[in-house]
């Protein structure tokens, strides 16, 4: 029985696919380890979206390649990298078996037979396809939360974004099939199910010819045994009335919220073509805080080419106006085949960096007011740990590795996956502490 390894890389899309490839393979016999060292097969799992993300899949699958003068026998690269430059990571990556596309992880069994005989594979080029329905997933993260994947590339067109190249155009999951694994996943022990897609709020236009996010919600939600459902990744323009009602009335959805604005100044926004502006934003914002203790994530890009001090400016105001409680601040990464990457002109690295930190110094400010605005309040904790005395865990407030914590005193034994009612008596600017 040979031994499999897969190192996953990237967003929680492709954690899923991770899974997926694992229970592929564990049906078929192999066993699946979690130390690379004791892989006679391994997988990387790339991403290829921004320059760092592509460097550090290149590192990984370098590093990784060492390790076949020792146990390990075939090395594969699959995902969005492999999608973006099949032929060339064979050509340039002599260590790699099999390079895998994003539409073709699926077929991870019939190409370790053919690599097995001594072929290199080489498979890409379905991006479009929705093909892997009905595969069973070997959990990567803790049973007690789960990644639900509700669609899967994206439609948006946004200049600076290779992501519909690479994982081809927006195409919702059939609704039944959704609900179908995420009956599978409560059942496994998930009590946190986290709704992810390029694009959630867009699911369902394709298939069913309207939005029909809410509807999924209110679906899931029914599920004996869930406790949370958290939103991930929704973009402003299709933030309806609808859903935030949805949001707002429906105990089981925590009121949480990611939502990439990516910039609050029109004409960034039109370079970028995002199919929203100024207004519209704060509309929707405005709209969502009407939901009672609503706290939203959000995402902004600096240095988008042509962003002047004057347009960099609106957004810092912006920040400091709107108040948000997690914000994300990304430089921007010039990538071939986007449209970006003819635009005039580009910010140097210099400036895009100072302005990355600024921001973040005005958010950790806005962060910490927010954390000491729950002092002396109670809060919901899904515990996750146990460390130097202390356990932590998760609020309503913290989506799992991109938010803060919350440290729990306790004399009691908890367990991970245990949901206890914590008074805060301390914070930090991203974390809290609480007693129980």
């Amino acid at each position: 029985m040979k031994n499999v390894g897969i190192i996953s890389l990237g967003c929680h899309k492709n954690t899923i696919d991770s899974e997926k490839m694992l229970a592929i393979l564990k049906e078929k016999g192999y066993n699946i380890v979690n130390d690379e060292h004791k892989a006679d097969i391994l997988i990387i799992n790339t991403c290829g979206f921004i320059e760092d993300a592509k460097r550090e899949s290149i590192e990984c699958i370098i590093e990784m390649g060492k390790l076949k003068n020792r146990r390990l026998k075939y090395l594969i690269a699959t995902g969005c990298l492999s999608e973006r430059y099949n032929k060339e990571l064979l050509k340039e990556l002599p260590e790699l078996d099999a390079v895998i596309g994003t539409g073709d992880f699926h077929k991870i069994a019939e190409v370790i037979e053919e690599i097995e005989k001594g072929k290199t594979v080489l498979e890409y080029g379905h991006a479009n396809l929705l093909n892997d329905e009905g595969i069973q997933r070997i959990l990567t993260t803790p049973n007690y939360y789960a990644y639900l994947k509700i669609a899967e590339g994206c439609s948006n067109a946004c200049s600076f974004c290779i992501i519909p190249k690479i994982r081809g155009r927006y195409r919702s999951r059939k609704m039944e099939d959704i609900l179908r694994e995420a009956e599978e996943l409560v059942k496994k022990g998930a009590k946190e199910l986290i709704l992810i897609a390029q694009d959630t709020t867009k699911y369902g236009v394709d298939v069913y010819k309207k939005f029909m996010l809410p509807q999924l919600l209110k679906e899931i939600s029914k599920i004996d045994g869930l406790k949370w459902i958290r939103l991930l990744y929704a973009y402003p323009d299709s933030v309806t009335e609808e859903l935030v009602e949805e949001i707002k009335n429906n105990e089981k959805i925590v009121k949480y919220i990611d939502i990439p604005l990516q910039h609050s100044h029109d004409e960034v926004l039109k370079r970028m073509n995002r199919n929203t502006n100024r207004q519209k934003i704060e509309e929707v914002i405005s709209r969502l805080r009407s939901i009672p203790n609503m706290v939203i994530r959000t995402t902004f890009m600096v240095g988008f080419p042509g962003e002047t001090e004057e347009e960099f400016e609106d957004l810092k105001q912006f920040i400091k106006e709107k108040r948000f409680e997690r914000v994300g601040v990304f430089t921007y990464s010039r990538e071939e085949g986007t449209k970006s990457y003819y635009m005039k002109p580009q910010i140097k690295k210099s400036v895009k960096i100072k302005r990355q930190q600024e921001l973040m110094e005005i958010q950790k400010e806005i962060s910490y007011q927010h954390n000491l605005s729950k002092v002396g309040k109670q809060l919901e904790v899904l515990i996750e740990g146990f460390e130097d005395g202390i356990y932590y865990g998760r609020s309503y407030m913290d989506a799992p590795e991109i938010d803060g914590v919350v440290y729990v005193k306790s004399n009691k034994k908890l367990k991970a996956g245990d949901f206890v009612v914590a008074t805060i008596t301390d914070a930090y600017e991203y974390d809290l502490v609480g007693e129980y």
